[in-house]
């Protein structure tokens, strides 16, 4: 598929999108100048992920999420959780390195789950005790990925061996990587040959405005379904752009909870100017929701911290204030967790803010924001 923005009108989407890189960029100065800055930043981070999965047809509840990336599950992960969780995680990888990193060869093939692709398209075969000391992610896990494809390739190579034995019959010489490879994706989804087409895209709209541009790039992603698995991608690849064009340079925007605003007849419209006029309207819609939530923290946390008014210096009060700001649920193990009180004082602390019961049960509890 060759993707066409010559029949693109844009004197149409003009208004669209100077309304919409008002409205980012008037979002951008106030997080910026804000207090809490890095709460709104983490939850920012949560609404996005369900959103994401919410624009692509799947349900996660927020209080899941939030416990999963905690390590404190109640329950065993699902798949939809674990595809939230790593949209998650992509968002502070992007968030967390230089502007454009997210845009380079090995960005973009981290992002992609192809690290080992980044430097050498054909890397040497590794041993187990070299797979063991790769680079570590973003939250610190040792990446194991070298390390499995050589146990796969092991028992692949002595369950043919043993077969050979038994039957006679020849040794096979397909890997079990790539059968399963085959089984998985689709042999004619070729994501390098679609990723060089929306490069292409990428490299022609050059001299558009950063906010008109970043439209057509998420545009194309999904028209051109650049990746069989991962349609998110193009979304915080559009929140990268943002912030790498100037426009929300201090945060990610949050941009799939601003497509839910918009009715998925316009996201999906035949007109390709309908579609970006509604791509445009949904970054607008992002902005506002940000900073309404903004406003709603803000004044959640200033009556919060009216309440610490002639506590004693070593109250743990004011460090539970800014948990509660930078999650949108906070459980009694989380407490425990991050200010090193017993579960008993947790619950106390809990108990002195106005903060919502989230769960109702008295053995697990949790508490948000009103």
């Amino acid at each position: 598929m060759i993707y066409d923005i010559s029949d693109v009108q844009i004197e149409k989407l003009l208004i669209a999108a100077a309304r919409a890189g008002e409205a980012l960029a008037r979002l951008d100065e106030r997080i910026d100048r804000s207090p809490m800055k890095h709460g709104f930043i983490e939850r920012q981070d949560f609404t996005d992920a369900i959103s994401s999965m919410w624009v692509d047809g799947e349900l996660v509840h927020m209080e899941d999420l939030v416990l999963h990336d905690a390590h404190m599950d109640v329950r065993a992960p699902t798949h939809e959780m674990t595809a939230a969780h790593r949209i998650l995680r992509s968002r502070r990888l992007i968030f967390s390195n230089a502007a454009g990193w997210a845009f380079t060869a090995p960005g973009l093939s981290r992002l992609r789950g192809r690290a080992a692709l980044a430097e050498d398209p054909a890397p040497p075969r590794q041993t187990l005790d070299h797979a063991r000391d790769e680079e570590t992610d973003e939250e610190g896990e040792t990446s194991l990925d070298g390390a499995f494809s050589e146990l796969d390739a092991l028992l692949a190579r002595s369950a043919a061996t043993l077969d050979a034995i038994t039957t006679g019959t020849a040794l096979p010489t397909m890997h079990r990587e790539e059968e399963s490879h085959a089984i998985i994706n689709e042999p004619d989804w070729d994501e390098d040959e679609r990723l060089k087409e929306w490069w292409d895209v990428h490299a022609r709209t050059e001299e558009l405005p950063a906010i008109l541009r970043t439209a057509i790039l998420l545009d194309a992603w999904n028209m051109i379904e650049v990746l069989q698995r991962s349609p998110w991608l193009g979304r915080l690849l559009a929140s990268a752009f943002l912030r790498d064009g100037a426009v929300t340079p201090d945060h990610l925007p949050a941009l799939s909870a601003g497509l839910r605003a918009v009715p998925r007849e316009r996201r999906h419209a035949r007109n390709q100017t309908q579609r970006l006029a509604a791509l445009l309207d949904s970054f607008y819609e992002a902005a506002q929701a940000g900073m309404k939530e903004h406003d709603r923290l803000t004044h959640a946390r200033e009556r919060m911290m009216r309440k610490l008014a002639g506590r004693r210096s070593s109250s743990r009060l004011p460090e539970l204030v800014e948990l509660v700001v930078s999650r949108p649920v906070v459980s009694a193990a989380m407490i425990v967790k991050e200010l090193g009180t017993t579960p008993q004082g947790a619950i106390g602390l809990a108990n002195q803010l106005e903060l919502r019961e989230v769960t109702g049960r008295g053995r697990f509890r949790a508490w948000g924001m009103l």
